[in-house]
Formats: C-alpha cells, structure tokens, sequence
C-alpha cells in the first residue's frame, strides 16, 4: 500500500523526486513501527499514531520534519480512505506535538573575552569598534539601541545610561568601568578624527558612532563590524548583535542575577519572554549531570 501511494504521488500528484524521498522514508518509518507493533500500517488506529509521532520527536527528528511527516501520514490514510481500502482515516486530524521552545545562543565568557580583544586599538576604527562591542555586552541592548546611543544618554561618572526602546519605553542600565572607559576613550580620541573627516557633521552631532565616512552608523554596519571580528576570533558564523544580548543575560543570570531585574535591562514587556534564559540554565546544568555524575 506505501508503494502504490508512492506510486500515485508520482503519477498523479506528480512530486518531486526529493519530496518523494522524503515521503517515502517517512513512511518506511511507519511500517517499520507498525511491524513492530504486529500491525501493517493500515490497521494502525489513532492512539497508535500519535505515539508514533511523539517516538520521532524524542529521537531527535526536527520539529519541521515531525510536521511533514504529519502531513505524510494524513495524505496516506485519505488514499486509503478513497482507494475503499478503510472506511474513514484515523491521522484525519493528526497534530504535530508542540514544538519545543529554541534556546537562544550565547557566547562563554572565553569567547567574549577573545571576540572584544579583536579590535585593533591603535586605530580610530578599532577604537570605536571596541568601545561599541563592550557596551553592547556591558548593557545588553539592541542593535537598534547601540547605533542610536547619543553622549547624551549616557552618565559614565554614574555609570548609567539612558536607552528608549520598543514602544518609545524609557529605561536605565548600568554600565561597567570597562564599556565606561572605552566610550571615554572612543569620545576623546577617535570619534573627532572620524567626523572630521565630513564638511558638515549635521545629522550626526547627536549620534555618538559615526562610520568611517563620519556619517550615522547603521544597524547593518554594526552587523557587518561584529561579523568581520567574530571571524578573525574564530566565533560561530551564526554571531550577531543578538547573540551578544544573549550572552550580556545569561552570564547575569549564571550570577546570580534577578530574573526581574534583568528583564528590565533588557527591556522586555513581559517577564515570560526574559524566562526563555532560565531553560539555558537547565539545559547546561543537564548536561554538566551528564556528563560528570559517576552514575548518570
């Protein structure tokens, strides 16, 4: 019967020779659960398909794969249905599970040790790119956030800034010696050499990262800096200014941090979606078990 399912999909339907795999192998799947359940694939009820479903999510299958192969199975049982081989589908309305949540990543803290070092500092470029990565990790905003930063909203004697995010929302985040003393550094030393090299500094007066023309620096600018460093550090090619968030939230968290209070710095709206870090601590904690307890 998977066969002459196959063979109408390629025929009738007339699929792709990949989608046709794909089908296939899904449903070699099912026979073989179904041989081993002592059933052919068509005598299987709905029970006994759903625990099918949950068995290839928890062997690592892709929640986009298990949703195809869902697909696979409501397409085989309908021809089924209509080829009067069963009076009605039993997969009719047959749901992938929930898809577990993404953990976000994150960089250790040899990695962001090693991504800041990056920088050549001996050069009005490198200084502003240091002094950009370390706030970035000091503070945890966003992209968006770091490129829009003014002199203005930040109070370095304090160590504080000043940072107005998703719905025009105002909030205050602390700032360590370090990102201070860069931005200091930056101000002073580089920031003057960049924008003078522009006949009129309009537009950009209030904006504190200018690029190398000593125009406003743009969020796909940052992104294309934070990447080229990322590869001379030899980071994951999936580094962005996201990742850095991340990072800037879960070394607080690891510290002992109030969840509460690091939703505030990164300005979230709803403490739910600042919870996501708390599975990161569960699943590196898994793992450390796993790896370490003698019985595990």
């Amino acid at each position: 019967m998977i066969d002459a399912y196959l063979d109408h999909l390629r025929v009738e339907r007339r699929l792709a020779d990949h989608t046709l795999e794909s089908y296939g192998r899904d449903l070699r799947a099912l026979a073989e659960y179904a041989a081993g359940a002592g059933r052919p694939p068509e005598a299987l009820d709905r029970v006994t398909l759903e625990a099918f479903v949950r068995q290839q999510r928890t062997r690592g299958l892709s929640p986009r794969s298990v949703a195809r192969m869902v697909a696979t199975l409501r397409g085989f049982y309908k021809f089924l249905v209509l080829d009067r081989r069963l009076d009605h589908s039993p997969a009719d309305d047959l749901t992938p599970p929930r898809a577990w949540p993404a953990l976000p990543k994150f960089l250790s803290l040899e990695e962001v040790d090693t991504l800041i070092a990056q920088p050549d500092v001996t050069t009005p470029l490198g200084i502003r790119d240091r002094a950009m990565i370390e706030l970035l990790y000091a503070t945890g905003v966003r992209v968006s956030e770091l490129v829009g930063v003014r002199m203005s909203d930040l109070h370095l004697d304090e160590q504080y800034m000043t940072c107005v995010g998703k719905g025009n929302k105002e909030r205050l985040i602390p700032i360590g010696e370090q990102a201070a003393h860069w931005i200091r550094r930056y101000h002073r030393e580089a920031r003057p050499q960049l924008v003078r090299a522009v006949r009129s500094a309009r537009g950009v007066r209030e904006v504190l990262f200018v690029n190398a023309r000593g125009g406003a620096l743009t969020r796909v600018g940052f992104w294309k800096i934070l990447k080229r460093h990322g590869r001379k550090a030899g980071l994951p090619r999936t580094l962005s200014p996201h990742v850095v968030r991340h990072s800037f939230a879960t070394h607080l968290l690891e510290r002992g941090a109030d969840l509460r209070a690091i939703q505030m710095m990164l300005g979230h709206a709803d403490l739910s979606t600042t919870q996501i870090y708390t599975h990161v601590l569960e699943a590196r904690l898994r793992a450390v078990y796993d790896r370490f307890h003698p019985r595990a």
